[in-house]
């Protein structure tokens, strides 16, 4: 199916977010700047880059835990920022959060059974359904036990607290769910599992995930369209299997090269990147890689690269593929 045949469940069109530091030497810290892009329903749109480049900041944005500095989050076609009353807590009911530290988003103070009744208690729920079973019924979904219940968050593992995270996002029976860095706390053996369980669950309860990982192993496994940011802007976009077998952004390229190969006989040259990550408060003029591209030119010093589809659901913003500086590749990949 093509992309255009989709049904688009959030779409972010040109989206900043920026900080404003204390005082005039601190600057104004650019963590997302002009990002557009849609997620499709019933997909895992998987966000990757080096830390700092924006990734979580961006998915806060996504459900409104953080507020836009200029553009529009829209879900369901409504824009999120108009939100408000009634129609806002609709929308906190459907697009959920699972934190990256599973010890530090779970009250210390409270078992587990009182950790997942909170989204019924904050939403005046518990009138309305049979909480005992609806909480029976997360814990199960997640892999845990009812014993479980009765503890606290400290007398779990790490794994377990992450599945206790998990069932507390599916308490309100989102449609998306932004998962930021959901398994990078944890022990390798045990993100598989949870990796596992997520996989599950969406095709279950037909979720949508915004997955953001700096693994890229992680991210290959998980998505069905992959996103890559540096330094606040999203350089390349496209389906994961297109994205493994030709990328275009330089980027891209030396991220992806930098993968673990166990094929001795189809192993790439690594590709390392010389200089520093400029600050997000004083980017780069033009395009945000050229500090450190091995293939920059003039052009990409001045002018800044505006994302562009080049081939059937494969979008890059680079000077080299906007018909200009170099031949647009053609489309040799199926539909999506």
């Amino acid at each position: 199916m093509a992309e255009q045949e989709k049904e688009a469940l959030m779409k972010a069109d040109h989206v900043k977010v920026y900080f404003k530091g204390k005082n005039k030497k601190s600057g104004t810290v650019k963590a997302v700047d002009d990002i557009s892009f849609e997620i499709f329903k019933g997909e895992t749109f998987g966000v990757v880059g080096e830390s700092g480049c924006g990734k979580s900041t961006l998915g806060r944005t996504l459900i409104r835990l953080l507020d836009a500095t200029e553009g529009h989050v829209y879900f369901h076609g409504r824009d999120i920022a108009s939100l408000k009353g009634k129609d806002l807590r609709e929308m906190r009911k459907k697009a959920q959060i699972i934190f990256q530290d599973p010890s530090a988003c779970l009250n210390p103070k409270r078992n587990i059974k009182q950790i997942l009744m909170e989204p019924f208690e904050i939403h005046n729920l518990k009138r309305n359904i049979d909480t005992d079973a609806r909480i029976h019924e997360l814990i199960q979904l997640v892999g845990l036990d009812d014993y479980h219940l009765s503890r606290y968050p400290h007398e779990l593992s790490g794994g377990q607290k992450q599945r206790v995270g998990i069932a507390r996002a599916l308490a309100l029976e989102p449609e998306i769910i932004i998962c930021d860095e959901a398994v990078s706390a944890l022990d390798v053996s045990v993100q598989a599992q949870v990796l596992n369980l997520l996989q599950e669950l969406k095709n279950k309860l037909g979720l949508t995930y915004f997955f953001i990982s700096h693994n890229l192993n992680v991210v290959y496994q998980v998505s069905d369209r992959v996103g890559v940011m540096y330094l606040g802007n999203m350089v390349e976009i496209a389906c994961y299997n297109k994205l493994y077998e030709k990328r275009y952004h330089p980027y891209t390229e030396a991220l992806l090269s930098a993968i673990p190969q166990v094929d001795q006989e189809t192993q790439t040259e690594r590709i390392r990147l010389e200089g520093e990550v400029p600050s997000p408060s004083n980017p780069p003029s033009g395009c945000r890689f050229h500090t450190r591209c091995p293939k920059t030119c003039d052009r990409c010093r001045t002018d800044r690269p505006v994302l562009k589809e080049i081939s059937e659901g494969h979008f890059v913003a680079c000077h080299l593929y906007d018909g200009k500086n170099q031949e647009i590749p053609p489309d040799t990949g199926d539909s999506i």
